[in-house]
């Protein structure tokens, strides 16, 4: 956390309010959050405007018009926001590093675990080869023959591969819980036991739980808020992720709880049969 949906939104947010604006500070408060930790504000975008900000998976990258980039990583509990000109925080605390923008509004970054960071790099082609080229397809266009693909060959619980960033960039145990549920296909089955089939409409309903989390601005379990400082509402409409013992939406069945990966993972046995070997 946060998944896709979540880093989706931050981007969607934030991009209206901070491409095409002039870098005119930039303050680090801590530098490990930083990486390399001597790179110099000019490669944070000090005297550049911003070009674009891309996602790919669970990573932002923010383009300087200087054909410089800072990749962003949430982690666990980031947060990339923008503060109106003499606007306070909510939370002053863990305010690892702040960009002021020429029209006076401030874009932060926090992160209280530190899980996250920013990593510099010369060139979008510099972060693609040495960073997105280890991803896999990001979950949010997969296409049913990249991810049968990419799973054909492991004998891995399909929850396991949907975790794999270098399977599928940008499922976390949230929506593998979710896309697996609406496909119909238990956590612990075998990634090569898939039939096509199943792949195809696996992909598919990848495709529709993220788009649905995107509609809602993604899920606020903790720390998570959108560049605009608002939480999202998908935690409301979950079918399986943290609902073990509760019935299910579809059968009332008891749904279970367990663990693959050693990530918590629900399921419903009446939904979700595992077929038996």
């Amino acid at each position: 956390m946060p998944e896709l949906p979540e880093v989706e939104t931050v981007r969607a947010t934030l991009a209206p309010r901070w491409v095409g604006r002039g870098i005119e500070s930039v303050r680090v408060a801590r530098a490990d959050v930083v990486r390399p930790r001597d790179a110099g504000a000019r490669a944070l975008g000090l005297g550049s405007r911003v070009a674009d900000i891309l996602r790919h998976g669970k990573q932002l990258a923010v383009v300087f018009e200087s054909g410089l980039v800072a990749q962003v990583h949430l982690g666990m509990s980031g947060q990339l926001f923008v503060l109106a000109p003499g606007a306070a925080p909510p939370r002053a605390d863990h305010l690892h590093l702040r960009w002021r923008l020429d029209d006076g509004c401030t874009v932060c970054f926090r992160d209280p675990r530190r899980f996250g960071g920013v990593w510099l790099f010369d060139s979008l082609d510099a972060l693609r080869t040495q960073r997105w080229d280890a991803l896999g397809p990001d979950a949010l266009t997969i296409r049913a023959h990249d991810l049968r693909a990419n799973l054909r060959a492991s004998a891995r619980a399909i929850k396991a591969c949907l975790l794999d960033q270098g399977v599928l960039a940008g499922v976390g145990n949230i929506y593998a819980d979710e896309a697996l549920f609406a496909a119909g296909i238990n956590p612990h089955t075998p990634a090569r036991a898939l039939t096509r089939d199943e792949t195809t409409r696996l992909a598919a309903c990848v495709r529709s739980v993220l788009r649905d989390a995107v509609s809602a601005g993604g899920s606020s379990l903790r720390d998570y808020l959108d560049a605009e400082l608002r939480p999202g509402t998908q935690q409301t409409r979950f079918r399986v992720y943290g609902r073990a013992g509760e019935p299910c939406t579809r059968c009332a069945r008891t749904l279970q709880g367990g663990r693959v990966a050693q990530r918590t993972t629900t399921h419903c046995p009446s939904c979700q049969p595992l077929a038996s070997s």
